[in-house]
């Protein structure tokens, strides 16, 4: 059965994906298709039955040292902030990936977590993406998302709209306008959560599942409900602790009826970054405790009562996507036996 997992596993990663110019790691494997890649006995299993990779904070690969520290620091921060070595310093602590949309999709990322908020003085109301300081303007990450889909249309995306910052009705308006701007019939109506399967996706031509924490939902048809995507939350230093919490959380899991993501992530305390001020939070608190983490991805088993999205901050720094998306190959054994 080995065997045969290291065959899939070939064939779904296909190319390798190019060197990317950014500078930061190659990636060495490309996942760019390995939803078309899955076999045909997977193509009706619920996507909430899936093991699905995410990325945490999944925009915040750049930000801007030069705008201003974003509304959802506290007053203290904010005047700290105005000292330049301040953001310098915030910066190694917002940043908690190192790859681009693109990049983190030709990985294999299906799953992103967004926070979004308007900017101080901006007066065409554009809404950035924000995590202490501000980041690319969502209509860009947006673009970049569907050229890709245009590209692989096979491939299914969750982007979860979690946090709102300094934004009025205006604001949502447009968010929402944008998103219907840049994938039209690419997005999937909010319905049951059990009929979401690759096959019906294919068939709908619907690529895109949006996530939208805020009652602005209800006047949307293709905008899904926060509640229908939970995202326990750790809060922990201890790779330990967070583990524990995972098992917890995975074992309360309803059956039906919603999608699931677990937060394989570390939050620094304010002491942690006292401490690792310099190191930011990839040499702190990531790179140390990632093996431990993959350690555990890497014993679970997707299904109702399973994992099903699992997101992590600096995918590229072990072999994250690929450890998830491998995990099908355990639903696929149960449903080839189950034939027999």
């Amino acid at each position: 059965m080995l065997a045969v997992r290291k065959v899939r596993r070939k064939l779904r990663m296909g190319t390798i994906c190019s060197p990317n110019p950014s500078g930061t790691k190659t990636l060495e494997v490309c996942n760019a298709d390995w939803m078309a890649s899955l076999p045909p006995l997977l193509h009706n299993v619920p996507l909430s039955n899936l093991a699905i990779p995410g990325s945490h904070d999944s925009f915040s690969y750049w930000v801007d040292e030069k705008s201003p520290v974003g509304p959802d620091q506290t007053p203290a921060i904010k005047r700290l902030a105005r000292i330049s070595l301040v953001k310098k310093l915030m910066k190694k602590w917002s940043v908690t990936q190192n790859l681009t949309f693109r990049e983190q999709l030709d990985a294999g990322i299906r799953y992103f977590d967004l926070r979004v908020s308007s900017k101080p003085g901006d007066a065409d109301q554009e809404i950035y993406f924000i995590h202490g300081l501000f980041g690319i303007r969502v209509w860009d990450g947006l673009m970049e998302i569907d050229s890709f889909l245009t590209q692989h249309p096979q491939e299914i995306v969750f982007l979860d709209f979690n946090h709102f910052y300094a934004m009025d009705e205006a604001h949502h308006k447009r968010l929402i306008l944008r998103i219907q701007e840049a994938f039209g019939s690419k997005l999937c109506s909010a319905c049951s959560v059990e009929s979401m399967t690759l096959r019906t996706l294919w068939e709908k031509k619907c690529q895109v599942l949006i996530f939208y924490h805020c009652p602005f939902y209800k006047q949307y048809p293709f905008l899904w409900p926060g509640k229908k995507i939970p995202a326990p939350w750790a809060n922990t230093t201890s790779v330990h602790k967070l583990i524990l919490f995972l098992e917890t959380t995975l074992s309360e899991r309803s059956p039906h009826g919603s999608f699931h993501v677990s937060q394989a992530i570390l939050t620094p305390r304010v002491k942690t970054i006292a401490r690792g001020l310099v190191g930011g939070l990839k040499n702190t608190l990531v790179h140390r405790n990632l093996p431990a983490i993959l350690d555990w991805v890497k014993t679970q088993k997707p299904g109702a009562l399973g994992v099903n999205i699992i997101t992590s901050d600096f995918v590229d720094l072990v072999d994250f996507a690929t450890a998830v998306i491998e995990l099908n190959d355990l639903l696929q054994e149960d449903r080839a036996l189950a034939k027999c």
